[in-house]
């Protein structure tokens, strides 16, 4: 099977072509939420890839499936960003350009048997080097990952918990090279089966074998979700309505209190008579409450987003200062070159400042956790660290009002699901507009959802859990292998290269003449 290379000869149509195959993975994402469907979305960009007539239009290729790919995961900011958006998806398209020649490299023409073999190693090698890449906070974070499509499949969630995120990135894009293989290299059918069968047997055995969390009662944690509050002194406004939500928890026996991302609007430094209400909210619950406060810190210069713990008696000192910002959103990267960013678009008028360490919180009960804040739960490292410390319970609070009525707050609620399989630890996801949910030690989700449409509080028995999960123990393995892999590659092809250059015969040289043509007679 190949691509019609009559309408693809049009450099327009190729370059569509490969800009909508690109797209196609958006579909295995929430809301749409295809699982299935990303074991087959890569098909059509491959086969398009193989197709390219020379090494240049497959790096084309590449860039323009990545601008389509990149777009598709990053459409919701149309409205903030506007033309900025596109300017994005089209730097970090770039970054599958090397991907698109190597799909050619390795599968162009009529492949051997032995090149589909190294392919299905080499592909998704170095599509999980492109993931790496961009998975840089300055590149925009690592949204849209192809392995958190399989947030919601139970032994894809025990897979993670071997190899993270990442080894389901590596695992999908290989089944795509088979089945891309399947479709359209009959010579190599039987190396491709073979492929797809050791994937189906690696993900048997790690559903067999890897170690399940060990269960240890359970905790019982409210989130309070005030849902939209528009208009003018929103900030007061949207603090009576949880306050108000808060107090309905009385007598439920909680043991701790989370507020969604920008929940207070105030230093609470500076507001002492929030502080107050919300440790007498505290007293009146019985439990701490974490909120999230988004102000002007009186005792640092800057504008901060913190987690912080506040008890019966007020602040207890228990403070978490946002790590990971949102670029353009939260702060313009080289703002002297990109700050123009501004004039297009909603983005952030001033930096945010950043804090310098992840913490975990003893929030009583005997009960240890650890806060994240809004995106910072996309990056896998970051609650295997609050694993490795000691947190019992992973916290994300967040907020995506902004992009509300878009796929975007079902997105980022699922990446909790990965979270908490990847470490073994429950993961509460707490917002201010939905979504909010709650996931066991093994990604399965507790209780029901809290959507963009609810103003409420839900209680959730959390399961606890103990142990140490093969990703928390040896940390992201599959890159490092990917890396090793592709070094492997440079080094082979470099290797050949320097054999054939010296295995080369001379060039012949004309023999020498005289002035007239005739040849020169040595030794007269």
């Amino acid at each position: 099977m190949t691509m019609p290379s009559d309408w693809l000869a049009s450099r327009w149509r190729r370059g569509v072509a490969a800009a909508l195959a690109g797209a196609l993975p958006v579909l295995a994402f929430p809301a749409p939420s295809w699982w299935w469907f990303a074991y087959v979305c890569l098909v059509p960009w491959i086969l398009l890839l193989r197709t390219a007539p020379t090494g240049k239009q497959a790096l084309y290729d590449g860039w323009l499936g990545g601008f389509g790919f990149m777009f598709a995961v990053h459409h919701w900011l149309l409205p903030n960003l506007n033309v900025f958006t596109f300017v994005i998806a089209a730097l970090l398209g770039a970054l599958w350009a090397p991907w698109g020649w190597l799909v050619r490299r390795f599968l162009a023409g009529v492949p051997t048997a032995r090149r589909v073999a190294a392919a299905l190693v080499v592909l998704p090698s170095g599509w999980l080097t492109v993931e790496l890449i961009r998975s840089w906070q300055a590149l925009g974070g690592p949204w849209g990952l192809l392995g958190s499509s399989q947030w919601q499949v139970a032994p894809a969630l025990r897979l993670a918990s071997v190899g993270g995120v990442w080894l389901l990135s590596f695992l999908v894009v290989g089944v795509n090279v088979a089945v891309a293989v399947l479709v359209s290299v009959r010579a190599a059918r039987v190396t491709a089966v073979t492929g797809l069968v050791a994937a189906a047997v690696a993900t048997s055995a790690a559903w067999v074998w890897s170690p399940r969390p060990d269960l240890d009662g359970q905790m019982r944690i409210a989130v309070v979700q005030p849902g939209i509050v528009g208009g003018a002194d929103s900030g007061m406004r949207r603090f009576a309505r949880e306050e108000q939500l808060t107090r309905e928890l009385a007598g439920s026996h909680v043991n701790l209190v989370v507020w969604g991302e920008s929940s207070v609007g105030f230093d609470l430094a500076r507001r002492p008579d929030l502080a107050t209400r919300i440790a007498d909210l505290s007293r009146l619950v019985k439990a701490d409450i974490l909120v999230n406060v988004d102000a002007r810190r009186s005792d640092h210069p800057g504008i901060y987003k913190s987690s912080v713990l506040v008890g019966p008696d007020g602040p207890t000192g228990d403070r978490y200062d946002k790590m990971r910002l949102v670029p353009f959103g939260e702060y313009i990267p080289a703002r002297s070159v990109l700050g123009w960013a501004t004039s297009v678009g909603r983005a952030a008028a001033e930096d945010r400042r950043r804090g310098s360490e992840q913490v975990v919180m003893n929030v009583g009960h005997g009960l240890r956790v650890g806060p994240m804040v809004c995106f910072e739960s996309a990056f896998p490292d970051m609650s295997r660290h609050l694993a490795l410390d000691g947190a019992e319970v992973l916290l994300a609070q967040s907020s995506t009002s902004t992009f509300q009525h878009s796929w975007a707050p079902e997105q980022h609620t699922s990446l909790a699901a990965l979270r908490a399989a990847e470490t073994g630890r429950p993961m509460v996801h707490a917002t201010l507009t939905g979504v909010s949910a709650v996931y066991g030690p093994s990604g399965e989700r507790v209780g029901s959802w809290l959507g963009t449409d609810r103003s409420a509080t839900e209680v959730f028995a959390v399961p606890l859990s103990h142990g140490v999960t093969p990703y928390v123990r040896f940390g992201d393995w599959p890159l490092h292998g990917a890396l090793l892999v592709l070094a492997g590659l440079c080094a082979t092809e470099g290797f050949r290269a320097l054999r054939a250059r010296r295995g080369a015969p001379a060039p012949r040289q004309r023999p020498a003449r005289t002035v007239r043509e005739w040849p020169v007679r040595h030794g007269r």
